[in-house]
């Protein structure tokens, strides 16, 4: 590595955000550029360890020492190679990625870890600035036809990779637009939608094919879908969510999550929707349900809107700022964490439990009854009655995850085994239908993108093999690592 004691003299640091004040004004990223050398500065702070944890935090495997030495030296091209050899997607890792590398940096034992995820980022936007991303068109064709239905992180990445290796790939979105969780669960504020569109430009030029407004099962059969194609993948995620069943669910003003998130990246987009079917937070109580990213994510939103107030609640207990002695290094952290949009205004609420909604005289949610909840161990709790109390709440956002795909449909049609939990069965990506995978979340059950990024590359070298009987993936990446 380039500076040995790197890591001793560098102090961690990232680009400042935008302020809270300014950003709940617009919907673009918070971030402020960081300049080329402070990233090179913060590359320097890999410490060249012994056995890099991060190679194994990391789902896709990222050769993360390397590209952090390549722009150390400065040299940038080879950090986007070294990079770009194992993620297809660094944009969007870069931007919305939990980073479970840097919790498993050795670094981070008793120090703030490696940048890692910025630094990926601006790998990533340096080689489109240098006009190294480029369309890579197969000389040929193996005359194979693959059909991928839906268009999240896993799907996309298994296009590309089956495209690689001269696969005709199709596509196929249930929505209007390409990318699913990217499109319609990520708001603006995190991850633009200029960057998913700048790669599916990419995507097309290569050769891969894009079907949307098609509800395979509906639009399409799927018998005309096996018919059609050698191999089909099914990426179309986990999407039934998970509901609270409490007195007073069926009234007015409580929606999911995703959907109120949804509406507002269209809304974005520059869709007009519905007056009647609108789900906004502007001058309302927002209650916040789910303490995940999800619920973060309707905060932001919810501060964008101008909401009169945003309460969040989670029924477990306050986080602790440090790791606990059951929760070692390299394990993900349970520790507290504040994201930008805590920052720009909310009432969080540890330890509490949803009782009732409270409806007005016409059916429309106007109050919340909660409880707070003593933990006698870590996981059972006792109600603390005297604490039982009505919060104001307008609208209700449900965000508790999501338990498992839409069987209803082309699962049902196609006739795939599920397991205990109604995931898809998977052996090897394979499902018990010849020529059917899956990967991603509609396999894994909720989860995050990296993971559905390297699901979707793995089910790819899987169907590979199955068309012909041994894939070049691997190997191929690898020389692609190995060359420079």
């Amino acid at each position: 590595m380039g500076k040995i004691d790197g890591f001793l003299t560098i102090d961690k640091e990232l680009p400042k955000s935008r302020s809270p004040k300014t950003r709940v004004n617009d919907h673009q990223e918070i971030y402020e550029d960081f300049p080329e050398e402070k990233v090179s500065e913060q590359a320097a702070r890999c410490m060249d360890c012994g056995i890099p944890f991060c190679h194994s935090g990391c789902p896709l495997g990222n050769q993360i020492p390397e590209f952090n030495d390549a722009v150390y030296e400065k040299d940038w091209e080879t950090a986007f190679h070294v990079l770009s050899a194992t993620n297809n997607f660094p944009e969007f890792t870069g931007r919305i990625c939990p980073a479970p590398c840097e919790s498993s940096c050795v670094l981070s034992i008793n120090k703030p870890a490696v940048t890692i995820e910025n630094i990926e980022k601006s790998i990533i936007e340096k080689a489109f600035d240098e006009g190294w991303v480029k369309a890579h068109i197969p000389a040929e064709r193996t005359g194979r036809k693959v059909a991928i239905i839906g268009s999240g992180p896993a799907g996309l990445a298994a296009a590309s990779q089956l495209n690689k290796v001269g696969h005709q790939v199709t596509v196929f979105e249930k929505d209007d637009r390409i990318g699913g969780l990217l499109r319609y669960g990520i708001p603006d504020f995190k991850m633009e939608k200029w960057v998913l569109d700048r790669r599916i430009s990419i995507m097309k030029e290569e050769g891969i094919l894009f079907q949307v407004n098609t509800n395979v099962g509906k639009d399409i059969s799927a018998i005309e879908l096996r018919t059609s194609f050698d191999a089909i993948l099914l990426c179309t995620g986990s999407i039934v969510p998970r509901d609270l069943h409490i007195s007073g669910r069926e009234l007015k003003g409580i929606h999911f999550a995703m959907d109120y998130l949804t509406q507002e990246n269209k809304r974005v987009a520059g869709d007009s929707l519905s007056a009647e079917k609108n789900i906004l937070a502007k001058s309302k109580h927002v209650v916040v349900i789910g303490g995940g990213d999800t619920g973060s994510d309707c905060v932001g939103t919810a501060n964008r809107q101008k909401a009169l107030s945003i309460s969040q609640f989670q029924y477990r207990g306050t986080p602790t700022k440090n790791r606990s002695a059951d929760n070692p290094w390299p394990e993900w952290p349970m520790t507290m964490t504040t994201s930008s949009s805590h920052e720009e205004g909310c009432e969080r609420n540890w330890s509490t439990l949803t009782k009732e909604f409270i409806s007005d005289e016409n059916g429309h949610v106007k109050g919340l009854k909660v409880v707070n909840l003593d933990w006698t161990s870590a996981t059972e709790y006792i109600e603390d009655p005297k604490s039982m109390r009505i919060i104001p709440c307008d609208l209700a956002l449900i965000a508790i995850g999501y338990s498992n795909p839409l069987k209803e449909g082309l699962l049902d049609y196609l006739g795939v085994k599920l397991d205990k939990k109604g995931n898809v069965e998977i052996e090897d990506w394979k499902t018990n239908i010849p020529g059917v995978f899956a990967a991603g979340d509609v396999q894994r059950g909720q989860s995050i993108v990296v993971w559905a990024i390297s699901d979707g590359r793995e089910a790819a070298r899987a169907i590979d093999e199955y068309l012909e009987e041994k894939s070049i993936l691997e190997e191929k990446d690898s020389s692609e690592l190995m060359s420079y």
